[in-house]
């Protein structure tokens, strides 16, 4: 869950403005070369040529193709699908669940999402430093945001006093990417009703209650 966690670059020296354009035209084209080749057939190179520009010019934004794909990666995902701060505080899990359900299963039923899922997962081992900037940039930000929500539900006696949330979290991402991983894996529909289902074994989410 989330889409607004820290970015992974920072302005290089005093130059004229950024674009955009040519920033997402970037991370569009980092995005599909990893999908289709994943990280050994993804070059600089080759992302520069698909996006139109010139190989310092992704260069000057980011320092390696590593670090380029978390970001584009990272991106992919709704700003919808992720609770703020704001709501965690002001709203209870359910209300946030709720509110994201619908969104969450059209993306994790999509093929773009399993695909880059498999490259992600494939990636893990063999290029440590992709992980290690998905993780920090895009995951930790996540979790502790749900890290937030199950205190709360904690608090209210939905989700044991007793439950360790880093497991609980674990359970609820591992239990959707298995899912989707699946030789058949759901359409949205089955999708939403097997994530109520997982929110509703972790004490998260209550079908019968109203928002």
């Amino acid at each position: 869950m989330a889409g607004r966690s820290t970015p992974l670059t920072t302005a290089r020296g005093r130059g004229r403005p950024r674009d955009p354009q040519t920033d997402a035209a970037i991370l569009r084209a980092a995005l599909e070369l990893f999908i289709e080749r994943g990280v050994e057939g993804t070059s600089i190179e080759q992302i520069a040529k698909r996006a139109g520009v010139g190989k310092l010019t992704v260069y000057r934004r980011w320092s390696g193709k590593e670090e380029l794909i978390a970001q584009a990666v990272e991106q992919t995902v709704p700003a919808d699908l992720v609770p703020s701060p704001e709501d965690v505080e002001t709203m209870t899990p359910h209300e946030i669940i709720e509110r994201i359900l619908p969104a969450a299963a059209e993306t994790t039923a999509s093929p773009e999402f399993r695909a880059l899922t498999a490259r992600m997962m494939g990636s893990a081992v063999s290029h440590p430093s992709l992980m290690a900037a998905y993780w920090k940039h895009h995951i930790l930000p996540r979790r502790d945001l749900a890290m937030a929500m199950l205190r709360h539900a904690q608090q209210n006696g939905t989700v044991s006093p007793d439950a360790d949330p880093d497991v609980l979290i674990d359970m609820m991402a591992g239990a959707v990417t298995w899912r989707v991983l699946q030789p058949d894996p759901p359409d949205a529909a089955e999708m939403l009703r097997y994530i109520k289902a997982v929110y509703h074994q972790i004490g998260l989410y209550h079908p019968t209650k109203a928002p």
